[in-house]
């Protein structure tokens, strides 16, 4: 129960679950009138106290085992609240998830719709316990920045028409004013001119934006998966570092992704280094960072608004931050001595 727990607030990532018979799943279509009426009432009622900020009124349609333990979620409404204050909610997609049959907690796979189909969606769901639950999928959109709403109910109790919350998470559905199929487009287009880094940050971006869940998937985002395996860079970091070198020291890119500030894509760079009191001794090599990454990969001048850098250190995290233009980037200091690549 607790290993299920997390996975419902959250904290875990996907599992492979092993198939386990006398379980299915029942999509919106296949729903009787009764059983989507009471699903969708429950999504829309939770989604318009998020919307809200209503905190202590989600927790009340909670289950208690998660209630226990919302900080979590409380944390999740309280950073969406604010953009989605003057959306219009609408539940998009529901599953109706039956393990009634389960005899003992286990790894679970719902196969939603008819196999084989390019919408047959797949659910994962590690240790789960018998009992009936759902997945609602719910829309926030006509603001700036619309998001997607995913909650994991459970019937309580079983056999009721009561349904409460068990799991609550947050995605957008768009990042710079672009979609998910727009991100993939381009990611594709990288792609195509061997442009490994502009297309594998873009195909990250547009699985962020397609998979509402981890926990979810589809012969679609199979293949998103897929094709950004394929363009993954082996200079990334990862397992080792990206090592740069700058006056003697070596700098250890640790991390690398994208994000929007001020509703435009930034590249984000976290790396470690050795701490400097001096502003302008700090700015210079953060700024190598920068300069090193589009001496070595130009194709992300034209990807991204800018760079944000994160400087971190053992005793000292995020001891030095800076976001710059890639204008302004390239004006600023002489490029770094060197490029170790990774390993």
């Amino acid at each position: 129960m607790r290993r299920l727990l997390r996975v419902l607030a959250g904290v875990l990532p996907l599992a492979v679950a092993l198939p386990v018979f006398g379980v299915n799943c029942t999509t919106q279509s296949q729903m009787n009138q009764a059983q989507r009426t009471a699903l969708e009432q429950a999504a829309r009622l939770l989604a318009t106290n998020v919307q809200a900020g209503n905190v202590s009124a989600v927790r009340e349609q909670t289950i208690a085992a998660v209630g226990a333990q919302f900080g979590g979620i409380a944390t999740s409404i309280q950073s969406v609240d604010a953009s989605i204050q003057r959306a219009a909610i609408t539940v998009n997609t529901i599953y109706l998830l039956d393990a009634t049959d389960l005899k003992s907690p286990a790894d679970t796979q719902f196969f939603c719709g008819i196999a084989g189909s390019p919408l047959t969606v797949v659910v994962s769901i590690p240790n789960l316990p018998p009992g009936r639950y759902a997945l609602a999928i719910v829309h926030a959109t006509g603001v700036k920045n619309p998001q997607q709403l995913t909650m994991v109910l459970s019937n309580d109790p079983v056999g009721s028409s009561s349904w409460k919350l068990a799991g609550f998470f947050v995605k957008p559905m768009t990042v710079a004013g672009h979609d998910g199929l727009w991100f993939w487009q381009q990611a594709r287009q990288y792609a195509a001119r061997k442009q490994q880094w502009g297309a594998w940050l873009y195909y990250q971006t547009a699985l962020l934006l397609l998979q509402p869940v981890d926990f979810l998937t589809s012969p679609n985002l199979q293949k998103l998966n897929k094709e950004a395996d394929q363009a993954r860079p082996d200079t990334l970091p990862g397992t080792e570092p990206m090592r740069i070198t700058f006056n003697g020291q070596v700098l250890n890119v640790t991390q690398v992704h994208t994000g929007e500030f001020g509703g435009q894509l930034d590249l984000i760079v976290d790396y470690e280094g050795t701490p400097t009191p001096d502003p302008v001794a700090a700015r210079a090599q953060v700024t190598a960072v920068m300069r090193t990454l589009l001496e070595q990969h130009p194709e992300l001048h034209d990807a991204f608004h800018g760079i944000w850098v994160h400087a971190s250190a053992p005793n000292r995290p995020n001891w030095f931050a800076l976001e710059l233009p890639m204008e302004q980037i390239e004006a600023s200091f002489p490029a770094p001595e060197q490029l170790k690549k990774r390993g």
